[in-house]
Formats: structure tokens, sequence, C-alpha cells
């Protein structure tokens, strides 16, 4: 029987509404600042949601975001932001990770996975505005090739000339947490050495504001104070907050990391994934689908659930989402859950939709790192059922072996990442 490899964390980069590059968002994070604000590059005035999770660019400060650092100006009539955002993680992902291939076959064996939940939402609403006022003509022979979500890895890979497995995962909100169980499940068993993985999103448009406030999704009472909007397992939520952004991990066979003396974050041990089989857009209400999830990464990892010492939850400050998610947890963890601590980061930053599954995992990974649990913000009122410890409002120390992180998305998709102190 072929031997299952060990998989752990060598890099880590990120873009999200707290700004760019991981040390800046855990130290903004930390400290309880949110990246929640108004929203102003486009016009809300008919729309019932006014705010999202917005990245900052600007020049004066690092933590901006500046697409020049990025691409060139030609390169970026090419591609959607999600793209780009994703290309942003990745050199600060890659770089962090020290790892240089030399060889043909150090390429070969490197590949990458970066889904995205929607793609290049806002290139197909801006094309099809010019298809039907400007004719055919009009239309970017770009649009395509800048719009498929698995074009992110398609310029990941042809940049770095990275040439192992190569695709893109769409889960809707699970999407950047699937990506990374998947990236592992590749070197388990021996299809790369190397893996590029994560989400990437850039929803934050006319056409994507419009499309979730029809579904009744997103947070419509917060809009003059933006950053209350996102306020998981609190009785006035009302909705989740968009937001956008990528977060990329590298994940690496660990005698391969070994060998060349890499950084490693920490070991990824379990991922779970399940079916709610259920409803389009609900959530099962007995949360069996988020309880099967998060039981398989605990039996893939082969540890207790009295080793668990953080969940990062999905908690996106839906009504009826984050009762749900609290009634598996509570199921699956018993007494233990009343020990574990756990809070959604969602708060501070909103819903990254297909990124958020992989920039929850990053923080949950700078848990294990810090000895620190971010927050939950805004959770002023708890709901009845809110009995454990969500970390409200500050940071708590704490130290942290195992951690789990929890995606869940339209459909039914269930993923649950466990990754562990090294």
């Amino acid at each position: 029987m072929e031997r299952i490899r060990r998989v752990v964390i060598t890099g880590l980069g990120m873009v999200t509404p707290l700004g760019v590059g991981v040390n800046a968002n855990w130290d903004r994070l930390i400290r309880s600042e949110s990246g929640i604000r108004k929203i102003e590059h486009f016009d809300t005035s008919d729309l019932p949601a006014k705010i999202a999770g917005i990245i900052p660019t600007g020049v004066e400060e690092p933590h901006l975001f500046n697409v020049d650092n990025v691409c060139s100006f030609k390169e970026r009539r090419r591609m959607d932001n999600f793209i780009i955002f994703a290309l942003c993680a990745v050199n600060e992902a890659v770089e962090d990770s020290g790892w240089k291939p030399e060889t043909e076959n150090d390429f070969e064996r490197t590949g990458v996975i970066i889904g995205s939940g929607i793609g290049g939402l806002s290139s197909i609403s801006t094309n099809a505005v010019m298809l039907k006022e400007g004719g055919s003509r009009r239309v970017s022979p770009f649009f395509i090739p800048g719009s498929l979500i698995n074009l992110a890895s398609g310029y990941v890979s042809i940049k770095y000339g990275f040439k192992g497995p190569n695709h893109a995962v769409a889960t809707a909100c699970s999407t950047g947490a699937y990506a990374i169980g998947d990236a592992s499940r590749l070197i388990m068993f021996g299809d790369a050495d190397v893996m590029i993985a994560g989400g990437a999103e850039a929803a934050v448009c006319r056409l994507g504001i419009s499309g979730f406030c029809a579904t009744h999704a997103l947070s419509t009472g917060f809009n003059n104070t933006p950053s209350k909007g996102s306020r998981p397992w609190d009785k006035d939520r009302d909705g989740f907050v968009m937001g956008e952004g990528s977060g990329i991990v590298v994940l690496e066979e660990y005698e391969h990391a070994k060998a060349r003396s890499a950084k490693i974050y920490s070991e990824i041990i379990g991922c779970g994934m399940s079916g709610d089989a259920y409803h389009v857009t609900a959530p099962a209400v007995d949360g069996n689908g988020a309880f099967r999830s998060m039981l398989a990464a605990v039996n893939r990892a082969k540890i207790s659930i009295e080793d668990i010492d953080y969940i990062n939850a999905h908690g996106t400050s839906t009504q009826l989402g984050d009762e749900v998610e609290l009634l598996a947890v509570k199921r699956l963890f018993g007494d233990h859950a009343y020990k574990l601590l756990m809070s959604s980061t969602k708060s501070a930053i909103g819903h990254l939709l297909g990124a958020a599954g992989s920039v929850e995992a990053i923080y949950s990974i700078l848990t294990i790192n810090h000895g620190l649990v971010p927050p939950t913000l805004n959770l002023d009122n708890p709901s009845k059922n809110c009995d454990i410890d969500l970390v409200p409002h500050v940071a708590k120390e704490r130290k942290v072996r195992i951690a789990l992180s929890n995606s869940f998305g339209f459909g039914g998709t269930n993923a649950s990442l466990i990754f562990k102190a090294v």
C-alpha cells in the first residue's frame, strides 16, 4: 500500500479588506479593526446594501493595495480583479516560502489550485453592457480568458513556470478550503511535491451586490455604520457583508520542506467534506452537513475532538447559518465545546465568498503560531444559544496546538480543515 505523505504549510500570502500582506492583516485583526466600509466606487443609490469589505488602495502605506506592484497597465487590462488579487497573494506566499524551483523536475512537481466562487463577475457585467450598447465589436478579446475561474491558476503557472497539477475549484463559499484540501491530497498521494493553493474573489460590483440583495442574504441595516454590519451570532445580525480579496498558501511535502530547511507554519492533518443535499441557498436546519464535514476532518486527522483548541467558524452573520453551525459544533464536541474557543473573522473583513476559506485557513494557522485567538467583532447581544466562548470584541491569549476552520457554501457544499503545530 502506498504511503500517505505528510503535508505542511511553508508560505502564506493574502490581500483582504484589512490590507495587503499577512503581517498587516494579523496586526489589524488582533487589534479588533474592521475592513468594512461604505461602497463608493459605484452607485448604490438603488441598492438595499451599501457596505462591503473592500480592499484598501493607495501608495502611502505598505498595507494599501497598489496594482502597479502586481502587474503592468497592459496586463491588468487583460484580467479581472479576482486574478489580480490572486497574483498579489501568490507573490507574497511564494516569496515567503522560499521555494525556487531549479530543475525541470522541480517545476513539474509544483502545481497550482486557485479557485473562485464567481470568477470575473465585474468583467462579465461590463462586457454585457458593452455588447448591448455598442455591439459585438466593443467586447474585449481578453474578456473570456480574463474572466474564467481557472485563469487565476493559469496566470500563476505561466508567471512562475509551475508545470504540475493545474486546476480550479468552484464550490461557492467553501472554494478556498476545498482548494487547500484538494492540493493537500495531491501531495499526500504523490502527484506533486509543492502546491500553490487558495481562493480569490472580486464580486463587489453592482451586479454582485444586486444579485445577493435579491436573495435577501446581505446586511442592509447598518449602511450608516459599516463596521457594525458583520455581527456573527449577535441578535441584531441581518445578513452577511460581502468582501473581496485572496488568500494563498504554499503546501509542501514534509520531507521535501525539511530537506531545504524551509520555515514550517503548520501541518494540515485533516480535510473533511460533505453535502447537505437539502437546499440551494439555505443550510440543513439540523446542521447535519456541517457536523459530518467536521467529523470527517477529525477522523482523517486521527485525533480526538478534545485535541482541538480553536475553531475559525464559517460564521457569516446570517440568522439561520450562524445558529446551524453553532448547533453542529455543540453536537460534535459535546462538553468540549465549552472548553475550546471559536470566533468568526468575517466580523472584521466580511464574507470573501470563494476566498473566505483560504483567508480563514491562514488566520487559523497564525493563531497556532502566535498563541492569540482573533475576536468576533460586534457580538454585543449574543443569541440565546451562544453559551460557548465566541471571543467577543477582543483577542484572547491561548496556546493553540490544533485549529479547525469551517467553510460552507450555497448548494450545501461543506469543507473543514484541521491544522496542527509542528
